[in-house]
């Protein structure tokens, strides 16, 4: 009481805010008070101890992670920036198109995107299994380890490779090896019937194929186009010469064979089985290895890799994301002492709509991938920023490891509670003005800052905006001014729709409109003349 009361000036503030050396610092928006200081964060603590972007939907969280990506990569202070965006729903191609490459499952090679390939080969054992066999008793699975092995020997018998030779390898070691030709060796041992001769020792027999009119099998079966061979039926009757009956050592996984032969035929998992040039022949044989693969995400000339990952299955998007940050982890880590490596040259990696995949109850690759790079990542170079709409969701010993936090607008006390948690004891108070902050403004708390701060982010410009705004019930503007919201909105009158179109786009998997014409009077399936794709 009777204390003096001063006015706080812009003056003290930017002296309150003021970086201690400029050189660590990055502008990141401008104090929400006070437009003509900027907000600046540590870039050494922001990048390799961690981060999260936490606001409920419509905060203008993918507008933050644009514009905090687009200061991260200021091409004259950061050229040599590094960063790879794991995109669940495809909102930041448009976003960051001026300074990334896109991978997609389904690119669009008219704007330059890549199409997306993930060799399962890359994958360790245990993530090859969930992708591919699913669950397998001991027997059986020893038996597929076994059998991988002996493929991968075979394939670095016809194509050496630096780093792992014969006698070391194992079912883990990323070495091409054939999976339709895993897949039928399985499927014979499998599915096999025999005819047994008369006298001789219980392995000496004969294939039972189903023959042709002209005497031979009428399928054998063929590896690569994943064609089951045709046996004939057991007959445990009738003359000895006519018996048929089931073939030695099966495993008992017919169902599981049944469910990697669908894998294999399914052309939304291509990316995946049949990788393009990183798809193995028979022999084990690539065109491509994995080097090539590395340099395309974390060694190419944009500073932002962007891993489209919107057109993939939901069913195998966890242990799918789980694999792609321990291929990237696995590498860095151990080329950490290279040129390449995560300690001359940090990489940081962005994962969207985190909750969906990193929550307290999954225990999926994903997750455990994620725990491992939030507790061992920051000595190696390699460091995350979670994005969440509901951080209350995430799994608290991820959330913990984050370092710095931007929290914006979250008005559920529970998801509150899980931010305030995740910082400092004493700043409760301070995340209960975040129900009432303006989409785009956020409180920084953590390492990179000195002292919080509440800021509003520099946005990118408008059309480099994420596609992740709401959509407009009443349009505003002129087409031809400034301000225009666009097409669209339920007060503009409407002619007739077409909805081949729709059903087009619905098939080919993808929401990107190549502007081409149907015509109706064939069914849909050609364009009309004169139109482009």
């Amino acid at each position: 009481i009777n204390d003096s009361v001063h006015l706080v000036t812009e003056e003290d503030l930017r002296e309150i805010y003021g970086p201690g050396d400029p050189v660590d610092f990055v502008t990141v928006g401008h104090l929400a008070s006070a437009e003509s200081i900027p907000a600046l964060v540590n870039i050494n603590k922001l990048v390799t101890r961690h981060s999260a972007v936490v606001g409920t939907t419509g905060a203008g969280k993918s507008t933050t992670v644009a514009g905090l990506l687009a200061s991260l990569t200021n091409p004259i202070r950061y050229p040599s920036a590094r960063i790879v965006v794991l995109d669940i729903h495809g909102e930041y191609a448009k976003a960051l198109a001026d300074r990334s490459v896109v991978f997609r499952v389904a690119p669009d090679i008219g704007k330059g995107e890549k199409p997306l390939r993930i060799p399962f080969w890359a994958l360790s054992f245990d993530e090859f299994i969930n992708l591919s066999f699913g669950k397998l008793s001991e027997q059986p699975l020893a038996a597929v380890a076994d059998a991988i092995v002996a493929l991968k020997r075979e394939s670095l018998g016809n194509m050496a490779r630096e780093g792992v030779t014969a006698e070391r390898l194992t079912a883990d070691s990323p070495v091409p090896f054939c999976i339709h030709k895993l897949w039928l060796d399985f499927y014979q041992r499998e599915h096999r019937t025999v005819i047994p001769k008369p006298g001789a020792a219980a392995d000496d027999v004969e294939s039972a194929y189903v023959l042709g009119p002209d005497g031979n099998p009428a399928q054998l079966g063929d590896a690569m186009s994943v064609t089951p061979p045709q046996y004939r039926t057991v007959k445990t009757t009738g003359p000895a010469s006519e018996r048929v009956q089931w073939g030695p050592d099966p495993l008992g996984m017919r169902q599981q064979l049944a469910v990697l032969g669908s894998k294999l035929r399914d052309p939304q998992l291509a990316f995946l089985f049949n990788p393009g040039e990183w798809r193995p022949e028979l022999g084990g044989t690539v065109a491509k290895d994995l080097d090539a693969l590395l340099a395309n995400w974390v060694g190419s000339p944009s500073p932002i890799t962007i891993l489209d990952l919107s057109g993939i299955p939901s069913a195998v998007l966890n242990d799918l994301i789980g694999a792609l940050l321990r291929i990237l982890y696995d590498a860095l880590f151990w080329a950490r002492n290279l040129p390449e490596g995560g300690r001359e040259r940090p990489l940081m990696l962005v994962l969207e709509e985190a909750h969906t995949y990193l929550g307290k109850e999954h225990s999926g690759a994903a997750a455990t991938a994620v725990r491992r790079i939030a507790k061992e990542g920051r000595k190696y170079g390699v460091g995350v920023m979670i994005v969440s709409q509901r951080p209350s969701e995430i799994d608290p010993t991820i959330l913990s490891q984050c370092g710095t936090i931007f929290a914006m607008r979250l008005a559920n006390d529970i998801d509150r509670g899980q931010v305030a948690g995740a910082a400092s004891d004493n700043l409760k108070g301070l995340f209960d003005m975040l129900p009432i902050l303006r989409t785009g403004e956020a409180i920084i708390v953590g390492e990179a800052v000195s002292l919080p701060i509440r800021t509003l982010i520099d946005p990118p410009d408008k059309n480099r905006r994420p596609d992740s705004g709401d959509p407009r019930i009443v349009v505003r503007g002129d087409p031809n001014k400034d301000g225009y919201e666009g097409e669209g909105g339920w007060a503009v009158p409407r002619h007739t729709e077409d909805y081949l179109i729709v059903m087009r786009q619905w098939r080919k998997q993808s929401p990107h409109y190549e502007h081409k014409k149907i015509d109706p009077s064939d069914g849909g399936s050609t364009p009309k003349s004169g139109a482009t794709s």
